[in-house]
């Protein structure tokens, strides 16, 4: 009689393993086996990382096999199991791989098919065309949309990260806990006996060192030595942490009235602020998004403050960008002056101030929450709905998705919901936040997450007339890479553009994102179809980058560059001032952050920081979805490329006193998922 060697892979994550009973069926093109019991005697199957082997006899051949069913029976206990794939060999000798790469839970069953992916139309049997239909059906059951807070893009349909889908759910959910986190990062920061002293204030600059970890050589160091300094405070608009709003100014605004008698000594070309403008030499930042936006009065014993400042800055003879006037309101008056280099140092050190908390607040709100973590939640969960694991592209994107929708509902959860650890110590707490995340919707372009041409749009893509700003040389690379990978898997399964247009399983996931994420908003400029091969790359290649470089650029320097906390003050005790020559040093104390605030900020930006135990970073798969030779060939390019760039990089670096690593491949998780 005909026998069929299975081997079942275990995860190799804690309590991956079951001793629940556990049945196999196959089922072939010309017949179906009995169900049975996988059970070796006087062994344990089945543990946490085991690779066990098990001979299926059969009374006839059952042809070409083209689905496996395993079922879990309780033994004793609700016991799930996290199966990584199952493989089989033939009568014949052939070998057929089923990536699972998920958990079973409860008495359920999953149905399997081999790994080659498929479009819909490579289905010609009934069997599996019935098989892609019931997933997806089952997965849009479990992955349903659901407005948060109105405006925002819709999010998962849960209210905590127990009520998500075993699969997506953090493998040890206290390792994500943000508020053990904060708090054990503030004990490794030796802060955690300042945590409590709300409205107390700091004695002077020098004070803010007492909470201050001095960590050898790092970034965060000599941010606190220089960050006075007009240079340290243009570098941050191109590689901080937020390296994403300065644009070439191309006219100045009505609403900034500089005269060239203002800042005629901060130029350098003997030309007049007009020339310089013409000629390019003149960028702005425009904080405009917060105006309006309520402060924090969650706290009836502390006053919070908020400004919208409009920051005009100069590309010197250095080529190095230096501010030059900053305004810290958006209407022009004789009580919203207009701050100058030329300016007493503590007039002109405090609009600085104001300009960075500013920039903190549009970091942690729009930069970093909506337009990294809000959006790739877009992309999971349109993924899990409109994509089988079969078909190419999830096989393709689910790497990218790990944990994404998990840290964000954990985030909802704990971080910015009412009453959450975001009210502790920011002044857009308290419903300021939303406020600027429904403001920030309008912006939220498709244009604007493609990254060449979002640099080409502000003006900030030459190299040659901006030679500093490495996170725009770096990203190009990266995304380059990336579009490369996109492409050359495009190529293996769409032969033309008219299997595009005719993938429907694709177009419902566009089509899901277009309507869900983006709202059905015309002007987002997010396609409602894909036409083309180009246009997928360039669609997919959003995507990647969006969840992968794009978000480990805004959030792993958070700690190199807010823990000094002058430099990124998380709120403001009092109003910006509203004429000059009146600013002390004490007066400037007295708006930075209390104690209990600054600690509480220190753990968030630290927490922030760090790496997940169980990172994976740009190119590594270990979770084998694509079977495929010319797949894996298409991978080992990528991670080639890949590590051609992290040695530019790291050439690049140096002898730099402020190296930029955020988007080395080394240094990019996969996804989104802290």
């Amino acid at each position: 009689m005909p026998s069929y060697t299975v081997t079942v892979a275990t995860g190799s994550q804690w309590f991956a393993g079951t001793d629940d009973y556990v049945y196999l069926t196959l089922q072939g093109t010309d017949g179906c086996s009995d169900r049975h019991l996988l059970d070796k005697p006087f062994y344990n199957d089945f543990e946490r990382g085991a690779v066990d082997s098990y001979d299926v006899t059969v009374e006839e051949d059952l042809g070409e096999i083209q689905l496996i069913k395993i079922e879990k029976r309780r033994y004793w206990y609700q016991d799930d199991w996290y199966l990584k794939y199952i493989t089989v060999k033939t009568p014949v000798g052939d070998y057929l791989e089923f990536p699972c790469y998920r958990w079973i839970t409860d008495e359920k069953e999953v149905v399997l098919r081999d790994g080659r992916a498929k479009l819909p139309r490579d289905d010609k049997t009934q069997i599996l065309k019935q098989h892609r239909r019931k997933e997806l059906e089952s997965r849009q059951k479990m992955y349903r949309w659901k407005e948060w807070h109105p405006g925002f893009p819709l999010s998962i349909d849960a209210h905590s990260h127990s009520e998500l889908p075993r699969d997506i759910q953090f493998d040890n959910e206290k390792g994500i806990d943000f508020i053990l986190n904060y708090t054990k990062a503030m004990e490794n920061l030796y802060v955690n006996r300042f945590m409590h002293m709300f409205q107390s204030s700091w004695s002077d600059f020098a004070d803010f060192e007492r909470i201050f970890v001095r960590i050898s050589n790092t970034i965060s160091e000599y941010v606190m030595q220089h960050w006075r300094e007009d240079f340290m405070f243009g570098y941050q608009f191109l590689n901080g942490c937020n390296p994403v709003l300065i644009r070439r100014c191309t006219e100045i605004p009505k609403k900034l009235p500089v005269t060239m008698d203002m800042v005629e000594c901060s130029l350098e070309r003997n030309l007049t602020l007009e020339e310089e403008v013409k000629q390019g030499n003149i960028f702005i930042v425009d904080y405009e998004l917060l105006d309006g936006v309520d402060a924090n009065k969650t706290d009836p014993c502390t006053v919070q403050y908020l400004a919208a400042p409009i920051c005009l800055l100069y590309k010197n003879l250095e080529k190095k960008i230096v501010p030059i006037a900053i305004q810290l309101g958006q209407k022009p008056g004789p009580d919203n002056p207009i701050f100058l280099p030329s300016d007493s140092t503590y007039d002109w050190l405090l609009a600085k101030i104001w300009v960075r908390s500013s920039d903190f607040h549009i970091h942690q709100t729009v930069t970093h929450l909506l337009r990294t973590h809000l959006v790739s939640e877009v992309f999971s969960i349109a993924m899990f709905r409109q994509l089988p694991a079969v078909h190419p592209l999830f096989k393709l994107l689910v790497p990218h998705m790990r944990f994404t929708i998990a840290i964000n509902t954990k985030a909802r959860e704990q971080l910015i919901c009412e009453c959450g650890l975001f009210d502790k110590a920011n002044a857009t707490g308290g419903g300021g936040h939303v406020q600027m995340v429904q403001k920030a919707m309008k912006d939220l372009t498709y244009s604007s997450l493609c990254f060449p041409e979002n640099m080409k749009a502000k003006g900030m893509d030459s190299k040659e007339d901006i030679p500093y700003y490495f996170y725009r040389d770096d990203g190009i690379k990266v995304w380059e890479a990336i579009k490369s990978f996109a492409e050359d898997v495009i190529h293996i399964y769409y032969e033309s553009d008219e299997v595009v247009c005719e993938d429907v399983e694709l177009q419902a996931f566009v089509k899901d994102i277009y309507v869900y994420g983006m709202r059905g908003v015309k002007a987002s400029g997010f396609p409602k179809m894909i036409r083309t091969r180009e246009t997928l790359a360039e669609y997919l290649t959003v995507i990647m980058f969006t969840t992968s470089a794009q978000h480990a650029a805004v959030n792993f320097g958070q700690y190199d560059w807010c823990s000094w906390i002058p430099n990124a003050p998380p709120t403001m005790r009092c109003p910006p001032p509203t004429e000059k020559g009146t600013v002390t040093i004490e007066q400037i104390v007295e708006t930075l952050p209390d104690r209990g605030r600054s600690c509480w900020h220190l753990g968030a930006v630290w927490a922030l920081s760090q790496f997940q135990d169980t990172e994976l970073f740009l190119g590594m798969y270990p979770d084998e979805h694509f079977v495929e030779k010319p797949v894996k060939e298409a991978m080992a390019k990528f991670r080639k490329n890949l590590d051609e760039i992290v040695s530019i990089i790291t050439e690049r670096n140096k002898n730099k006193k402020l190296p930029y690593y955020y988007l080395s491949p080394d240094r990019i998780p996969n996804s989104v998922a802290v």
